[in-house]
């Protein structure tokens, strides 16, 4: 297997070819779990990249569709109901009892069963939504193809990500998080825990069943103070919002808009 990882990784034809093919079985993935961590295998994206390098732009098409581009997408994934014109890119996966509303999820990509990817939601390259997750309509997942260590966004098992929000840069949302209607979340991103009597910042990563709203936070610069976007963790999931179907009761627990 190393040597394997390793003829991947430097670029040759037939591993890169056989890496794309594990990444759309569910085989291979680019980030797995590991303990409370993630493990990153840079290897599998290196190999990505050099997909993209060696491979030409060609027409190709997808029904009435035509395109012009380096990743075809895939015909069919056995299993998945994927609504037109959702599109999964040659070399994600995703896994059967899935739904893909009107959607892209890119290379690289690993979409857990159970999931909803609603309407023009995107999960960009690499990222890993696990399952049972709800990414709402327009929620942008960013991808991270280089450099090939970085940790790509990482949406954790029971997730629910609000309309319109942008997980990007590597964040991770942990298990059963609630993200309410446009929660913004960069690796710089401001997350601040005010469920206590003092103010708790965190960074990259939203911990397991917390509820989030979008807010904005004071900064002075030289020409005055301004506004600036934060995450709020204003509570924690209770037990009567574990029920996918009420989810949306989490945030109207708390008075927020889904």
């Amino acid at each position: 297997m190393e040597d394997f990882e390793q003829r991947a990784a430097a670029g040759d034809p037939a591993a890169v070819a056989a890496v794309l093919d594990g990444l759309e079985a569910g085989t291979l993935r680019v980030a797995e779990p590991h303990g409370a961590e993630w493990r990153v295998n840079a290897w599998i994206k290196e190999a990505i990249l050099h997909y993209f390098r060696m491979t030409p732009s060609e027409p190709m098409e997808a029904g009435c569709l035509g395109f012009f581009d380096k990743v075809p997408p895939r015909r069919a994934v056995p299993g998945v109901r994927i609504v037109p014109p959702a599109v999964v890119r040659r070399g994600a996966y995703v896994e059967p009892g899935a739904i893909l509303m009107p959607s892209f999820v890119n290379i690289g990509a690993w979409v857990g069963a159970g999931t909803m990817v609603d309407t023009w939601a995107t999960v960009g390259s690499c990222a890993q939504i696990g399952r049972n997750v709800h990414l709402s309509g327009g929620v942008g997942i960013g991808g991270v193809l280089e450099p090939p260590s970085a940790r790509p966004v990482i949406i954790e098992d029971g997730a629910f990500v609000g309309s319109r929000c942008i997980v990007v840069e590597g964040v991770v949302v942990e298990k059963e998080a609630v993200l309410g209607a446009g929660v913004v979340l960069t690796a710089s991103t401001a997350i601040l825990d005010v469920t206590g009597p003092e103010e708790r910042r965190l960074q990259g990563r939203i911990p397991a069943r917390s509820v989030v709203v979008p807010g904005m936070r004071p900064r002075a610069f030289p020409a005055g103070e301004y506004l600036l976007p934060c995450a709020l963790i204003i509570g924690r999931r209770q037990e009567s919002t574990d029920k996918k179907t009420s989810l949306n009761q989490a945030l109207r627990d708390f008075g927020v808009s889904v």
